[in-house]
């Protein structure tokens, strides 16, 4: 099969085009930026670049994961997000039912799911967050614009009979926390595998699994996070004493945490639960909580990817 690929250079893109070109499938990469994987430059708010791509190599299918990010607002106008994520979404799906395509992966973000409150922990328990939350409150443009997105994809199945899945996916960048620097980033990201994180390799393979079972799923949408190890009964005590509900799960964790100079979170505002991806979608990330222990008691290398200098190919 010959899928686009967008987002091709970016910290995803790196990962699953290889991945998808191991299993066979023949990777047109669309971005901005120039990368390895990546044939087209431009962006998918041009619509007569979509209709030159699509005109010129005839993807079967697109996975759609390029976009403008959360930390993308301190340097572009609400407008750029606008084209690049809603606009640059239609133009794909208007070309993918156009050439007939069965099949279309969206990345999206758990961010969307945040509201200013969620963001500010205000509630007196872990908020648990699964596809069923809702009303969504998107604090910032990012996040409205990707809810926006999914919902272009909801439309186009309905009207169109477009097999879509979109994947809300938790964190998986490389480089440190753009807002908070109490914790190392390496700690930060340890911590975060308890509720709100995943490894790239995972986030990429969740892609290749959504291809495969889309024409089964129609339309579905899905949180992408390690599996978290906490129950919804734990709700109150992690946002009152996380270290207590840890210890209860991972007897070992605080003494490990300790030789390697670390914290354990104090309090845990809110968990993503990503159960569903591996009930309808037979998806579960490789890399948890248990693994980055595992790391320390041996003391191999951290399973997950951190670099505090990356910057986004497509910055000068």
């Amino acid at each position: 099969m010959r899928l686009l690929l967008t987002g091709s250079s970016g910290w995803l893109g790196r990962f699953l085009a290889p991945r998808l070109a191991g299993l066979g499938y023949e990777v047109i990469g669309l971005d901005v930026a120039p990368g390895q994987d990546t044939q087209v430059l431009g962006s998918v708010g041009d619509r007569a670049l979509v209709d030159r791509v699509f005109a010129e190599y005839r993807p079967q299918a697109v996975i759609h994961a390029g976009a403008l990010h959360k930390p993308d607002i301190i340097r572009y106008p609400a407008q750029a997000f606008i084209d690049a994520n809603v606009t640059g979404t239609l133009n794909l799906l208007e070309a993918a039912v156009a050439a007939g395509h069965d099949r279309f992966i969206a990345t999206s973000t758990t961010s969307l799911m945040i509201s200013d409150a969620i963001r500010r922990e205000t509630a007196e328990h872990a908020v648990w967050l699964d596809e069923n939350t809702g009303p969504l409150a998107p604090r910032n443009i990012y996040g409205v614009t990707k809810l926006a997105a999914e919902g272009l994809c909801r439309i186009f199945h309905l009207e169109h009979g477009l097999h879509c899945v979109t994947l809300r996916t938790a964190r998986f960048f490389p480089e440190d926390d753009d807002t908070h620097r109490d914790l190392s980033g390496e700690n930060m990201k340890a911590n975060e595998f308890l509720h709100r994180r995943l490894t790239v390799e995972d986030a990429a393979e969740a892609h290749v699994v959504a291809l495969t079972r889309a024409p089964e799923i129609g339309l579905g949408t899905f949180i992408l996070s390690a599996p978290t190890p906490f129950q919804r009964a734990d709700a109150e005590a992690l946002k009152r004493d996380a270290p207590s509900v840890i210890a209860r799960y991972f007897p070992e964790a605080t003494a490990l945490y300790a030789a390697r100079g670390w914290r354990l979170p104090v309090s845990i505002g809110r968990v993503y639960d990503a159960a569903a991806a591996e009930r309808v979608m037979g998806f579960r990330p490789q890399t948890d909580f248990a693994s980055v222990l595992a790391a320390l008691r041996s003391g191999g290398p951290l399973p997950f990817a951190h670099d505090p200098s990356y910057t986004s190919p497509k910055e000068p």
